[in-house]
């Protein structure tokens, strides 16, 4: 059975874009949804809709892959579907680590995606004594003591790390002495790695802290719009001879 650690994804050699890497698993969502439902052909702003991209923007990404569809008929999703698997490395069997078994990598060791796109969780790791041997998603967590052996057994090349803030930079050492070149961190901090190691962060307190951002500005909008001044606003305002004005005016 392939492992990840004997392969790369091709994406940079071939100097395809980050931007549309990233956009890559949106695609491939929206086609299997289209597979799954038999659909044998999908235009260009019909995918984009579904993926929540500008279908121009779309059509350029899918250059990159050398597919340009057919006029008239669109792309053959299953065609895409087996090509944006390949080109995201998704064609092989990726074994994937689970350091710090709390609520939210008992959350992740429990999620039925992993398997349906390419990835096998292949060890969920605790620093714990007492979490040692407890089965979480039919799997018996082991302890860090044994993290190196456990990477190197399984030919790990992707570690997933959802510790406390605290512990994740020595995890992330550790991970990468082991042998592990690509860290999906879930811990509320950065972390440190050398070249050829890459990080992706998922900071779940940041993307909702943007949303309220984006509630306040909304709901401050709404009371333009209605004749109130936002409290924020009324403070920034001063009197002139001709009534209210800026307390900064504009260069």
């Amino acid at each position: 059975m392939a492992t990840g650690r004997t392969h790369r994804p091709a994406t940079r050699s071939r100097g395809i874009p980050e931007a549309t890497v990233a956009r890559l698993p949106l695609y491939l969502r929206a086609l299997t949804a289209l597979s799954e439902r038999s659909v044998p052909t999908v235009s260009s702003e019909e995918l984009a809709a579904a993926a929540g991209v500008n279908s121009a923007k779309l059509r350029k990404d899918f250059s990159y892959l050398g597919s340009y569809g057919t006029r008239g008929v669109g792309y053959d999703v299953e065609y895409l579907v087996y090509q944006i698997s390949r080109e995201l490395g998704l064609t092989q069997d990726w074994p994937v680590v689970i350091v710090g078994i709390g609520n939210l990598g008992a959350a992740l060791a429990n999620y039925g995606g992993f398997a349906s796109r390419g990835f096998r969780v292949a060890a969920l790791i605790d620093a714990d004594p007492a979490m040692a041997g407890t089965p979480v998603a039919g799997m018996p967590v082991q302890h860090t003591d044994d993290l190196e052996k456990i990477i190197s057994d399984n030919g790990v090349s992707i570690g997933v790390i959802s510790t406390p803030a605290g512990a994740a930079q020595q995890v992330c050492e550790r991970l990468v002495a082991a042998g592990v070149t690509s860290i999906l961190n879930f811990a509320p901090t950065v972390l440190s790695v050398p070249d050829g190691v890459d990080v992706r962060k998922v900071d779940l307190s940041i993307e909702l802290q943007i949303l309220a951002f984006h509630e306040q500005r909304k709901a401050g909008e709404e009371a333009s719009d209605d004749g109130v001044v936002p409290p924020v606003a009324a403070k920034q305002q001063r009197k002139g001879p001709d009534g209210d004005v800026p307390a900064v005016m504009p260069a």
